[in-house]
């Protein structure tokens, strides 16, 4: 963002084991989401969230499938999202891996999660606030990528028993069971927000006598 202090917000969100159910890039439509998905994103994008898929997909690299494949996917989720009444922001896909077949994308990047390159792309190219933002997804590489942006992060998923010695940027904010119950978690945090005075306020005098 050019000019002026990022004000939108965002969720960010995993494409594969987190908003989709099926998620072939080769075939699209086969593409579902997931259970509960539907009422997830119209809860959070009444919250006035935009929805921003961030995925790794290092079949690119790997010679799965070509990277111009990635431009139907996208343009198939935008359709599946606007038949639901709700529009998808973006999508950013990391094509690379350092393990790759394909040379121009065999490389350590900045952006395959749990790097944040993805979000932070994103932010500068919306005019996000990371701070007022949140990055969904089912594994702790996803976790990661949102604190390291400067997110708050929900886990999909049971609470497992590694928490306790997970390094501190790969511990979520939130664990939900799915992305239903992720919303309704950010919902509730947005809500709490919403009447938080902001720093430098007075507070309001007290009623009681």
């Amino acid at each position: 963002m050019r000019n002026g202090a990022p004000t939108k917000r965002a969720v960010f969100l995993d494409k594969d084991g987190a908003l989709l159910e099926t998620a072939s890039v080769a075939r699209q439509s086969r593409i579902r989401l997931r259970p509960g998905a539907v009422d997830a994103l119209l809860l959070l994008t009444g919250l006035g969230y935009r929805p921003i898929v961030v995925s790794n997909q290092p079949g690119v690299a790997l010679g799965h499938f070509p990277h111009g494949a990635l431009a139907a996917v996208e343009e198939h989720l935008a359709d599946l999202f606007l038949a639901h009444g709700f529009e998808l922001a973006d999508c950013y896909w990391c094509p690379h891996h350092p393990d790759g077949t394909i040379a121009d994308y065999a490389i350590t990047c900045r952006c395959r999660k749990p790097m944040p390159g993805l979000l932070h792309a994103a932010a500068s190219e919306h005019g996000i606030d990371l701070a007022r933002s949140w990055m969904i997804g089912d594994v702790r590489d996803d976790v990661e990528a949102g604190r390291r942006a400067g997110c708050r992060s929900v886990l999909l998923g049971a609470p497992d028993a590694g928490v306790a010695t997970a390094a501190p940027q790969r511990v979520p904010n939130i664990v939900a069971r799915d992305l239903l119950e992720a919303a309704e978690a950010i919902m509730r945090v947005t809500a709490r927000e919403a009447v938080l005075p902001r720093p430098g306020t007075p507070a309001r005098p007290s009623l009681a006598p």
